[in-house]
């Protein structure tokens, strides 16, 4: 399997500090994108540590992914990965949540995660807040997770339509956080790809500002580096209300 990868972070027009944090490693094919939240540069701190340790835990799991590569097709195989992210997400989620007992000034603090772990032919997930990421398959764009935001739960409910969710003051409550507690529940699930598909894991400072159906007209499969650049772009033009981090794979076979 071969991966093309472009990767970019910028701290917007309206903060002072970016508190998003991005994960590439296309030798693992490990990827992944934070937002961290909390006062005095706490949010920098959750996003990054975050990251790290889920890095870290996969690396010391690395048993699991290689039992799983010399049978791809064991579904056994296949949930010992997807329970190991599930644990690596919680373990980063169990050491964001020290931190912020151990210093009064990051109580509170914790972050987003979204991770994508590629393998050939399977995409690995585990997500947990309101980064997204994104699947492009010959122009067609699916999202391939969930919101885990109080009016996206209204929304699923039938109480608010889609609309009324973005027009809502309350629409980056979340629901789910990495390091707010010391135990979160971890979304994950695994995705067929093929050769040419794109996937694109974005914090919501970007995602915030896409219009229904538009990512697929603003990236191009041949130039990552040009689409990750017009996604940061995109969103300080309308405004970078928030820190913008884009993560662009290509898988090339």
């Amino acid at each position: 399997m071969r991966l093309q990868v472009a990767a970019r972070t910028d701290v917007g027009k309206k903060r002072k500090h970016n508190e998003d944090s991005l994960l590439s490693q296309p030798e693992l094919g490990l990827f992944g994108v934070a937002d961290g939240m909390g006062g005095h540069a706490a949010g920098e701190v959750a996003s990054n540590e975050a990251l790290q340790a889920l890095h870290d835990t996969v690396l010391a799991n690395r048993a699991t992914l290689d039992a799983y590569d010399q049978d791809p097709s064991s579904v056994e195989r296949a949930d010992d990965v997807r329970r190991m992210l599930e644990f690596a997400v919680r373990n980063a989620t169990y050491q964001v949540f020290g931190l912020s007992e151990v210093d009064p000034d990051r109580r509170g603090m914790g972050t987003t995660l979204t991770l994508l772990l590629l393998r050939p032919g399977v995409a690995f997930i585990a997500h947990v807040g309101d980064s997204r990421l994104y699947v492009l398959r010959k122009g067609v764009v699916k999202v391939a997770t969930t919101d885990h935001t109080f009016v996206n739960a209204l929304v699923q409910q039938g109480r608010l339509t889609p609309e009324q969710a973005a027009r809502s003051k309350y629409s980056n409550v979340l629901l789910r956080a990495v390091g707010s507690k010391d135990y979160v529940e971890v979304e994950t699930r695994m995705v067929r790809h093929q050769a040419q598909d794109v996937f694109v894991l974005c914090t919501d400072g970007l995602h915030g500002y896409l219009k229904k159906g538009e990512l697929a007209s603003l990236v191009d499969p041949a130039d990552l580096e040009t689409s990750a650049a017009r996604l940061i772009d995109l969103a300080n033009a309308r405004g970078g209300k928030d820190n913008i981090t884009a993560v662009v794979i290509r898988v090339d076979e």
